[in-house]
């Protein structure tokens, strides 16, 4: 029995199998899932079993899973592109008869109406027809993705987004939600479950504006301006409309409530709270 980590070399896959070795699995029972060897060098080098396959060629998954297997489906990077490229995970692994097939999808699952959910619900779906046993780490929004912007709010001084001002999202980092899935693959009591995890804190962005100012000394603050400038604006910058739709609904959906619950799971799931965004905000001002 392996463990196999799928889009082992993207930012959160590493995380996860960092943490799997640290909890003591031998690295000769983690399968890192790879489009080319070159990019898992450096996993390889630590023993760590190598696959070779693409979301977008599902014949490459052939052999990658053996029954028993516990299998982690980090969801592709490309929306739009999703639902056939993890059908080809779940294909795989329903061929070869894995024991476990835990998936990274979106915090409140099908309660949650943000376009950009559409195809992670599908993905559960899909996921749940297979018969296979299934646990969904439906993640929050990520702490990295909110502060990735920030040396340009600190030039400007202000952050701009059409989220209103009591919208408010309980991030937590990939260091995070990679223990919790870890933990899952690693433990018993996880299947056909299906867990809601974020920060234990939720914030505004009107809050995250004063921790900037406070850490920076530099006034920033927190502008909200009509939805349909932001979807404008994504449009005038090249990206094409369907795909501005979806980034422009974060807002609308995040100022409704859809990333603002705190049930404490990630909590419990890693035995230790969550990384509080101001910690983020320190880390990459350092």
């Amino acid at each position: 029995m392996s463990i196999v980590i799928t889009g082992a070399t993207g930012q959160l896959g590493r995380l996860v199998i960092a943490d799997l070795l640290a909890a003591g699995v031998p690295a000769d029972r983690i399968t890192a899932v790879a489009r080319n060897e070159e990019k898992a060098a450096d996993l390889a080098a630590q023993g760590v079993k190598i696959a070779v396959a693409d979301y977008d060629e599902p014949a490459s998954f052939a052999g990658v899973f053996g029954a028993g297997d516990r299998v982690l489906l980090i969801s592709g990077s490309e929306p739009g592109r999703r639902i056939p490229q993890h059908a080809a995970v779940i294909d795989a692994a329903k061929a070869a008869g894995v024991a476990q097939l835990a998936y990274t999808g979106i915090f409140g699952g099908p309660a949650n109406k943000m376009l950009l959910g559409a195809e992670h619900h599908a993905t559960e779906q899909l996921i749940r027809e297979s018969g296979l046993p299934y646990t969904f780490l439906r993640n929050n929004w990520y702490s990295e993705m909110a502060v990735r912007d920030l040396p340009a709010a600190i030039e400007s001084g202000v952050i701009v987004n059409s989220a209103g001002p009591d919208a408010r999202l309980a991030t937590a980092t990939r260091e995070d939600y990679a223990a919790a899935a870890a933990v899952v693959l690693t433990t018993d009591g996880h299947l056909n479950e299906a867990y809601e995890l974020g920060g234990d804190t939720a914030w505004t962005f009107t809050e995250f504006a004063e921790e900037l100012t406070r850490q920076t000394g530099k006034p920033v603050v927190h502008q909200s301006i009509p939805n349909e400038e932001i979807l404008a604006g994504l449009q005038s910058a090249g990206i094409p409309a369907d795909f501005a739709k979806v980034l422009a609904d974060i807002d609308v959906q995040t100022t409704a409530g859809a990333l603002s619950a705190t049930p404490g799971t990630l909590t419990k799931l890693i035995g230790r709270p969550t990384t509080p965004i101001a910690t983020t905000i320190t880390k990459l001002l350092s």
